[in-house]
């Protein structure tokens, strides 16, 4: 069999077609054991699925959108290679769209997407998105979403991130630990979830430590780099400068390391250093940075598995559910 189709396997098999198809797409309505023998089989002999002709007898796109704030964010590269590892075992194609931090931008692209362009939507909103209508839209026009890491509370579906109050507590716990009495938490927008769940536990850890929450110590940054750089400086040169800094993003951090550097500040002489990163070189600067590091591979796969299992039993909403999956604290020079 040169080049084998659904119709040759399910011969081979001796299954139906309609049979072998729902198996391949990994539907509920088969059973486990004729979807091993399904694949199994496939893979035997290099059965390549044809999307776009599945894509015509289904009137689906076969393809999903993601919809992120950036790219540069290695947070946000490691879920999308998460993504596409699920995309690519359902024979789907996977659509990238950057906001740049724009809310405009991340109404554009909802437009764009509103009208079957896509059969659904991996979404991790921007930082300047309050207003979610432009969302509500497509779940009116019955496309599922799944919301990962950047999520709104407003929309009933699925949430998948990692546990921001529980981090944001035990990185400033980390820097009371290691000596600080004057912490500093650099902030994103207070529209983000993120942010605002990862400020809460900063305050409710330095609370539970006697540690007074001082308002000119919290930080609130923007999307533009040159201005945070002008604003952590400026807190850095202030009396009673911070002797800690908590950075709730991967830019935040390393923006403190160049403020330090042109400064003449030591890290982790005279200010440590702590931020939630999946920088693959967290380890390789000068001092090595403590992270809080994210499963973003792992947030990515499981928010595309759960959009998938949604598509396969026709499902519009996944339903709203708030899955946690947890980050690990890495020490490392920068507060030692």
């Amino acid at each position: 069999m040169d080049k084998v189709n659904i119709k040759g396997l399910a011969k081979e098999l001796n299954l139906a077609i309609s049979t072998v198809s729902r198996a391949l797409r990994d539907s509920y309505e088969i059973s486990p054991e004729t979807k091993h023998r399904v694949v199994t089989l496939a893979k035997k002999l290099n059965y390549q699925p044809n999307p776009y002709a599945t894509s015509l007898r289904n009137q689906k796109s076969r393809t999903i959108g993601v919809v992120i704030p950036e790219i540069a964010n290695n947070f946000f590269s490691l879920a999308i290679k998460g993504i596409q590892e699920v995309a690519q075992q359902k024979g789907y194609h996977v659509l990238i769209y950057l906001t740049h931090e724009d809310y405009k931008k991340e109404v554009s692209i909802a437009s764009h997407l509103a009208y079957g362009r896509v059969d659904g939507i991996l979404v991790s909103i921007s930082s300047e998105t309050n207003d979610i209508a432009h969302l509500e839209e497509l779940n009116n026009n019955k496309i599922p979403i799944v919301f990962f890491d950047r999520i709104s509370e407003k929309i009933n579906t699925t949430k998948v991130t990692t546990d921001d109050y529980k981090s944001g507590y035990s990185g400033t716990e980390h820097l009371i630990q290691k000596g600080c009495k004057k912490i500093s938490f650099l902030s994103i927008s207070e529209h983000l979830s993120i942010g605002v769940k990862r400020m809460q536990g900063y305050i409710d850890a330095l609370k539970d430590n006697n540690i007074p929450v001082e308002e000119r110590l919290i930080l609130k940054a923007s999307n533009d780099n040159e201005e945070n750089y002008k604003n952590i400086s400026k807190l850095l040169k202030s009396p009673g400068r911070p002797d800690g800094i908590f950075a709730s993003v991967e830019k935040l951090a390393i923006s403190t390391y160049h403020v330090c550097a042109a400064l003449g500040l030591s890290i982790p002489g005279d200010v440590k250093v702590l931020g939630f990163s999946n920088l693959e070189t967290a380890s390789l600067l000068n001092p090595s940075l403590t992270t809080i590091t994210q499963p973003a591979f792992e947030i990515g796969k499981e928010a595309a598995t759960i959009l998938f299992e949604g598509l396969s039993k026709k499902i519009v909403h996944p339903g709203n559910k708030h899955i946690i999956v947890h980050s690990e604290l890495i020490e490392r020079a920068s507060t030692r």
